[in-house]
């Protein structure tokens, strides 16, 4: 079955002195989420930013903001992302002591919740919140850093989780982070990706578009 897929570029390889015009630019490129990585330096190796640039970025576009919390712990934080603008939050069952108890404060909060998976995370972390998902994120690399090479080990749980999906009748996306390009995209999308996730391979490109396009598969 052939799925629409949804490109997320992630804010982590823009020009940070042009934010709300990159996030114009890639909008008007044709990305669909804007891809939100927040890092505290003490759950990954890396410091980005917090709710107020969400706020302040949100005027700039009506794209849909996707935020990944790289943060521990991540409960106390997020009423701010939600009163940022965010529409999606997702965190690491790692994050936290009670990953049900988040789903559920998130999912009060008007947002939409979801889980990430690193590359050493097993698929039975989220066997029995399958029911409170509307998003999983497969990590493709280890959290905390852009430009990442591709790990090739991750493709046959991205297929697994298209299957557990596929099994519960509900619409779950299933998106896909580093060292997403032109290249591994397709292996990603073949897998049962939907939503894909791109730093450097949408800002480090000169043509927006033509690189939103490349990652989709289609002809800019």
């Amino acid at each position: 079955m052939t799925r629409p897929v949804k490109i997320a570029p992630s804010l982590l390889a823009a020009d940070f002195a042009r934010l709300g015009e990159e996030v114009a630019a890639i909008e008007a490129a044709g990305a669909d989420w804007l891809h939100l990585d927040i890092m505290d330096g003490h759950f990954v190796p890396n410091i980005s930013y917090g709710p107020a640039v969400l706020k302040a970025l949100r005027q700039h576009t009506r794209m849909p903001f996707d935020v990944h919390l790289m943060i521990a712990p991540a409960d106390p934080y997020l009423p701010a992302f939600a009163e940022a603008g965010a529409q999606r939050i997702s965190l690491h069952p790692e994050a936290g002591p009670h990953l049900h108890r988040s789903l559920q404060s998130i999912r009060a909060l008007g947002c939409s919740p979801g889980v990430v998976l690193n590359p050493a995370t097993p698929l039975s972390a989220i066997e029995h919140v399958m029911d409170m998902l509307d998003l999983i994120l497969v990590m493709t690399v280890n959290p905390g850093f852009g430009g990442q090479g591709f790990i090739e080990s991750q493709l046959p749980k991205i297929a697994t989780l298209r299957r557990m999906i596929d099994a519960t009748g509900r619409e779950i996306a299933l998106q896909v982070d580093g060292g997403v390009t032109a290249r591994t995209a397709p292996r990603c999308i073949e897998a049962g990706a939907d939503v894909l996730v791109a730093g450097t391979a949408v800002f480090g490109a000169p043509d927006y578009a033509a690189a939103i396009a490349a990652l989709r598969g289609d002809s800019a």
